[in-house]
Parts: C-alpha cells; sequence; structure tokens
C-alpha cells in the first residue's frame, strides 16, 4: 500500500511555508535596490526579490552559473514570484486574509520545524540578513494563498463509486510489502552550517564525536524523536523526527545497507530497537531506529483499514492540483502583469538585460539551472542531491 501511496497523492499547488530557514536569504543580503523586475496591478516585484529567490533555488552557488543559466534561473523566479503575487491579491480581495495569531503560528511552527533552540533561530536569520518583519510578511502571503486555495477545494467531493472504481482498476498497488519502517539519525563531517543545520559537525573527528555522544543519549534512554530534531545533520528527516518512511530489503540493498545491517533489521531487532553508530561509504554516519516491521506481504481489500481513506484522499489531491492549476490560471488573466525584467531581455539580447554575477565568479554551463512547473508552487527551490542511504515514502506526510 506504501507504493499506492506513492503513485495515487499528487503534488498540489497548496503553499506551505516557504521561508525556511537556509532558503530564505539563502545567504543573501535584504539590500536598498529598488530596481522594479515586474508589476502585477501596479504592485512592484523588486530585482532583489528576484535575486534572493536565485540564490535559493541554486543553494548560494549563483556565482558558478553561466549568463544563460543566471538569465533562465531569473526569469523563472519571477515567474513563481508573480504567479505567487497574483493569488495572494486574489486572496486579499476575496477577504481571506490571516489573522495576526495565525502567522504566530506558522512562525513557530517553523521554528519548531526547523529543530534548532529560539536563540539559534534568530541567530541563524540575523546572519542571513532576513528580518522579522520578512519572515512575517511570506508567511501571510502563504497563509492567505493556502485560505485561497482551500476555499475552493473544500467543495470536492468523492463518491463511493469512484473509491470502488478505483480500488478495482489498481488492485495490483494495494499490496503491504515485506519491509521495515525506520527512523535515523544521521551526522554529516561536510560543512552543512549554510542549510540551517544546528550543531553541525565540520570534519571527521568532530562527526566521530557527536554521533557517539548521541549514541550515550540514547543508551541513557533519551527520546530517539527528540534527539533526531536536536541533533541529526538530515535536513529532509530532522522536522519528523527522524522519521524515513517504508522500504523493502530491495529498496535498503539498492541504497547502499551492508547486507549484515540488512540481516539484523529482518533478524534480530526487535520493533523500538536502534543500532550502533554506522559509517556508511558516503563517510556520513547514522543510527537507525527499527519503527515497523512487516515480514510477509500481504494483499490488501477495499476494507482493509485505511485503504478507502487514501484512495479518497487521493482522488481529491488530483481535483485540488486542477483546480490550482485554474485558479492560478483564472487570476493570471484577470491581473494587469507588466514584466520589466523580460523586456529588457529582449530590448538588450547582448547581454539579456541582466547585471552580472557577483565578482569573482568562475561560470559554468555543466548545470543547468532546473526550472520549476508552472502548476508547482509558486516559491521555488534549489534541487538537491542526498547521499542519505534511505530514498524511500515516508509513512507520514511531513505536513
Amino acid at each position: 500500500m506504501r507504493k499506492f501511496a506513492k503513485v495515487l497523492t499528487l503534488v498540489t499547488c497548496s503553499l506551505s511555508l516557504a521561508v525556511v530557514l537556509g532558503g530564505c536569504g539563502a545567504g543573501g543580503t535584504e539590500s536598498n535596490d529598488s530596481t522594479i523586475a515586474a508589476t502585477v496591478n501596479g504592485h512592484s516585484i523588486l530585482l532583489k526579490e528576484v535575486e534572493r529567490g536565485v540564490t535559493q533555488q541554486a543553494g548560494g552557488q549563483q556565482s558558478k552559473l553561466s549568463q544563460l543559466e543566471l538569465a533562465q534561473a531569473r526569469l523563472q523566479v519571477l515567474s513563481n514570484l508573480v504567479q505567487r503575487e497574483v493569488l495572494f491579491q486574489r486572496a486579499e480581495r476575496e477577504k481571506l486574509l490571516p489573522t495576526e495569531d495565525e502567522i504566530d503560528g506558522a512562525i513557530n511552527t517553523q521554528k519548531q520545524q526547523s529543530g534548532m533552540t529560539a536563540e539559534d533561530f534568530e541567530r541563524n536569520l540575523k546572519e542571513q540578513n532576513v528580518s522579522m518583519e520578512t519572515l512575517r510578511e511570506e508567511a501571510r502571503k502563504n497563509l492567505a494563498i493556502s485560505k485561497l486555495q482551500d476555499k475552493y477545494s473544500s467543495k470536492i467531493s468523492i463518491t463511493n463509486q469512484e473509491v470502488e472504481d478505483f480500488y478495482n482498476n489498481n488492485k495490483q498497488q494495494f499490496v503491504n510489502a515485506r519491509g521495515v519502517a525506520l527512523a535515523m539519525i544521521m551526522v554529516d563531517p561536510a560543512d552543512n552550517a549554510p542549510e540551517g543545520i544546528a550543531n553541525d559537525s565540520k570534519n571527521e573527528a568532530e562527526a566521530k564525536l557527536k554521533i557517539d555522544n548521541i549514541y550515550q543519549q540514547l543508551q541513557g534512554k533519551a527520546d530517539f524523536a527528540t534527539v533526531a530534531r536536536a541533533k541529526s545533520e538530515d535536513i529532509n528527516s530532522v522536522a519528523r523526527g527522524g522519521d524515513i518512511g517504508f522500504a523493502t530489503e530491495e529498496d535498503l540493498k539498492n541504497n547502499g545497507f551492508p547486507a549484515e545491517l540488512v540481516g539484523e533489521l529482518f533478524g534480530k531487532m526487535q520493533v523500538g530497537d536502534y543500532t550502533q553508530p554506522i559509517r556508511f561509504n558516503s563517510g556520513k554516519w547514522y543510527i537507525f531506529k527499527l519503527a515497523d516491521r512487516r515480514l510477509s506481504t500481504e494483499n490488501l481489500t477495499l476494507e482493509s483499514p485505511g485503504v478507502r481513506q487514501q484512495i479518497t484522499q487521493g482522488l481529491t489531491n488530483q481535483r485540488k492540483q486542477i483546480l490550482n492549476a485554474a485558479l492560478l490560471e483564472t487570476a493570471i488573466n484577470e491581473a494587469k502583469i507588466v514584466n520589466n525584467l523580460a523586456a529588457n531581455m529582449l530590448n538588450n539580447p547582448g547581454n539579456l538585460g541582466l547585471r552580472p554575477a557577483p565578482p569573482g565568479a568562475q561560470p559554468s554551463a555543466s548545470q543547468p539551472v532546473a526550472a520549476s512547473s508552472p502548476a508547482s508552487s509558486p516559491s521555488p527551490s534549489a534541487a538537491t542531491t542526498t547521499s542519505s542511504p534511505v530514498l524511500v515514502k515516508p509513512t507520514k506526510s511531513p505536513k
């Protein structure tokens, strides 16, 4: 059934809090530049906002992009910002703005999910030159857009017949495979501070000392999820208390798990046990907790626990995706948009009408910037390659 959930649950246009530590400022600065990149119904989107988004998308490595890559990235980021502003203005017209308490709640949730202390959170913002005012404004826009999308998606209704038809046409997806559910704590000897990792180890000696101290904490009966949120350096799982989902034996082998470890997970380890620190070929250290285990494959029926609910949710998500795309298209058609950046590129094809990358850059055309789909979340995100050994669907949505 895990594979079913992966196939059926589609990405929607709904927005979560986009300003995540390590991404909002991404090492950029809130300059005083007032150059206008575009306007939406008279509201200006400044070029400095575009540059901040490019920094985020490129993971702080924008100086290594060629002029063509920078042009592509800037156009895509600006397109995302325009979409975001269009939806926000519509939410504003429909009186769907969040309250100050709701904004406070979103900021507090972000702090909790970051795994940082309040002091670390504030220091991280300061280091990135991102003001609390900027953070609150981004939260306000995200919440307003979510309210707008929810207004229309709340009208979706899935019938029992639709659920039954989907099940009958996709029975092969409804299987509880043999496998294990895992949580992990990871320590990386590389410097991950720019990603917002608190108490980051920066070399082999620090990593070994940190993972050994974590293991001692766990032996002292410390809660695994709590320690993972506070100490793990895996940014993808830290907010979930280290939960990395369900994996089959084949999944584990394909992701570099040593045969001995796989044998322990399916053998002598008991649910709730955790391993000793293990160093993978990537150089990273891991401690794994066996959260659940299934030793045989089970075919599920429509009446099996959770099946109807997952089908209903999946079909609902499909419709949400379409409705969100339709909402965005309608809002764009109703708006007056002036894209100065694009016009400037057309008028200055020699240098694409753009400022160069920061001084000292070494342009490289080897890594083109990936453009986001217009139907995706308006907030751009950097494509990140990870050597984390487990790349499986989480058992629960981090949302």
